[in-house]
């Protein structure tokens, strides 16, 4: 069983990865923090991140994300969250003009193993969104997260691991005002990394995601530091 599911899973990623082919759009690169902490003995918590993305590698930019939200820590296998996000966008090229987005948001994630080094997070997000000239907007996603440490069997201080994930996007509807419409399909997001566990509670992660839309494949590098306090 454990055989199938491992095929599976790896199968999810390669067959995503290979339809998506790279084009000779310019490099883009994420800059990011995430963040994570406990309410002292309580099941709540909180969790957030900041995201600097360009369209190039740096100074170009494509959006900066400021997302916070609570958690509750349902059982050891469940942990919800309800929470905010504000969305700057930046126009592609040499324009300076931006549009903003206010984004709510719900999700469950759910942690898991299936082999003494294969860590695997299942995490499902619902969210409501108010982008600007545009009408009101939902939008479900699923990311299915695989970390596979090399030099230990936990992701623990100084661990290196493999860090792979896969977040498919669906519209929940197609109108967004003035006779425009979207595709239900919303983008797909292919990511591999190197990660290095700085402490327990601090790990940095390096690597590249191809983001896959309608109308374009676009690769970015993506640099990451992840901290739970």
């Amino acid at each position: 069983m454990k055989k199938f599911t491992l095929l599976l899973l790896f199968s999810l990623f390669f067959n995503f990865n290979a339809l998506a082919q790279v084009d000779g759009d310019q490099l883009g690169g994420w800059y990011m923090y995430f963040w994570n902490t406990d309410l002292g003995e309580s099941r709540f918590g909180l969790q957030g991140d900041v995201q600097y993305r360009n369209w190039d590698v740096i100074g170009d930019l494509e959006q900066l994300l400021l997302r916070a939200g609570v958690t509750y820590r349902a059982n050891e296998n469940i942990l919800l969250t309800l929470g905010y996000g504000n969305i700057t966008t930046g126009a592609f090229g040499d324009s300076n003009d931006t549009s903003s987005e206010s984004r709510i948001y719900q999700e469950a994630l759910f942690p898991h193993k299936i082999s003494e080094r294969i860590y695997l997070k299942h995490r499902f997000r619902y969210e409501q969104r108010w982008v600007e000239d545009q009408d009101f907007r939902t939008r479900y996603r699923y990311n299915l997260f695989i970390n596979i440490p090399f030099n230990q069997p936990n992701l623990n201080k100084d661990a290196i691991y493999l860090a792979l994930y896969n977040e498919v996007f669906i519209n929940g509807q197609r109108d967004i005002g003035n006779g425009r419409n979207v595709e239900i399909f919303d983008r797909n997001r292919f990511y591999s990394a190197l990660g290095y566990a700085l402490k327990d509670n601090l790990k940095i992660q390096a690597g590249y995601m191809l983001q896959s839309t309608n109308s374009v494949d676009k690769g970015q590098l993506q640099l990451s530091l992840h901290h739970s306090f």
